[in-house]
């Protein structure tokens, strides 16, 4: 896995899956992209799988996309795009979306325990999970709109089910920041409680005693009937390749960095 950006630790049926970039609040970069859909990838054939704990080291969950990575993308612009719109053979998902979806699609229930900052692509990542238990101190965000783009990791296909349509696109049009309580009344967040990663721990811990087979019929049950499904994202794929690198994303970019208010055209 890409220079240790996530471990895994798998004790009873219940793997615990730790994004490791502490000292950048777990932000996304290459590697962490990488390592976080290969960490999917690989529990998607774990035997004996019963449950997953998603969290992240020290004092954030993940704060998104690294801003280093932003510039990265800007150097060849093209074959950004061309990547964006064209996922792997057989995949629905692209390089980006499929970090965040593979939890919604691994077949076992997936807690995510969020603490701190939960930012941008964190934020898509806690939805691709089953349940989402919150400190109090934590501030979500869906915030790609402060950098001119979209949501596009697989928003479209992981929140329809959890929210109203007004509501998910006052979010995205704001990129306000929601402090626990309020993301827990939205349904962007499950439970809030004081000790998170503990309470996770033994909600798996309970998923993992009940009958596999109930468990994994209950997760594919509902992720069928809620809305919200692969075929969205293509539709985000197209609206973000089209955006990316204009003009005005690249202003939204510099303005963001630099700490001034944008100056679109």
């Amino acid at each position: 896995m890409a220079e240790d950006r996530v471990t895994i630790s798998i004790e009873d049926g219940v793997a615990e899956v730790t994004l490791n970039r502490p000292e950048k609040l777990n932000a996304f970069d290459a590697k962490m992209f990488a390592a976080v859909g290969e960490a999917g990838d690989r529990l998607m054939d774990e035997k004996g799988l019963r449950a997953v704990v998603l969290t992240g080291a020290g004092r954030g969950f993940c704060a998104g996309i690294d801003t280093a990575m932003l510039m990265e993308f800007a150097k060849d612009l093209d074959a950004l795009k061309r990547e964006i719109v064209t996922p792997p053979p057989g995949r629905a998902a692209n390089r980006f979306q499929h970090p965040c979806t593979v939890w919604a699609d691994l077949p076992v229930p997936v807690i995510a325990a969020l603490q701190g900052v939960t930012y941008g692509a964190g934020m898509q990542l806690a939805l691709g999970a089953d349940l989402r238990i919150a400190g109090p101190d934590t501030q979500l965000s869906i915030m790609e709109m402060k950098w001119g783009l979209i949501p596009d990791m697989g928003l479209t296909k992981l929140l329809p089910g959890l929210m109203r349509a007004d509501q998910a696109l006052e979010l995205i049009l704001s990129a306000r920041v929601l402090q626990a309580p309020e993301a827990q009344a939205l349904g962007l967040v499950t439970r809030v409680t004081e000790h998170p990663l503990q309470a996770a721990r033994e909600a798996a811990r309970a998923i993992a005693a009940r009958s596999p087979e109930a468990a994994r019929g209950a997760k594919a049950l509902v992720r069928a009937a809620w809305p919200g499904g692969d075929d969205q994202l293509a539709l985000e794929a197209r609206l973000q390749a089209a955006i990316i690198g204009s003009p005005n994303q690249m202003e939204a970019v510099m303005a963001g960095m630099q700490k001034r208010a944008p100056r679109f055209t």
